[in-house]
């Protein structure tokens, strides 16, 4: 019986390494998470609307102390948050800032509630930072990893509502080039 189970179990151990390498030969999306960073990032540096991101936030990003210059495409959710996909337009300071702040006008003043973080082109994720009431604090990348992912994927899906779709086949309706006609 003993070696029955141990047979069992050697073809088992067997099979597992075969189904793993099974899983890595799925196919793979047509472009890749980086890719479509990127092109989000052309984007909004052709259509975005010229911005600076203020000099605390910039300070603390670790992207200089003045004003930094971005192109920024931005959209507000139901909610009354603005996600925002800023580019730097300083060659010397390359960033994009993503964020989800939300302003709040209270009796005394007015303030940003949210998060933003900073991020490359391959999108990976290099800081993040809570902004409230008191100002803006470093907090652990972890800590908002899964919304970072989230905002990404919302451009990512916006840039993608709007690029414009295109049809390889002729219009059945008009030829290319008319016909010429013989004389006889």
């Amino acid at each position: 019986m003993k070696r029955h189970y141990s047979k069992l179990l050697f073809a088992a151990l067997a099979l597992i390494p075969a189904a793993l390498l099974a899983q890595n030969l799925a196919p793979t999306p047509h472009y890749s998470d980086q890719a479509e960073l990127s092109k989000v990032e052309e984007w909004v540096l052709s259509q975005g609307i010229p911005e600076s991101i203020a000099p605390e936030l910039a300070a603390i990003l670790g992207l200089g102390s003045d004003r930094l210059p971005v192109k920024l495409k931005a959209f507000r959710t139901s909610d009354g948050t603005n996600l925002a996909f800023a580019v730097s337009t300083n060659p010397k300071q390359e960033g994009i800032v993503i964020s989800a702040l939300k302003t709040i006008r209270d009796s005394t003043k007015i303030y940003s509630l949210g998060t933003a973080w900073l991020t490359d082109r391959s999108g990976t994720l290099h800081q993040a930072i809570q902004v409230d009431a008191s100002g803006a604090r470093v907090v652990p990348n972890n800590s908002r990893a899964a919304e970072f992912n989230d905002i990404k994927a919302f451009f990512v899906k916006k840039l993608k509502a709007t690029a414009p779709t295109t049809n390889s086949s002729p219009s059945p309706r008009k030829a290319a080039t008319p016909a010429k006609k013989h004389s006889p």
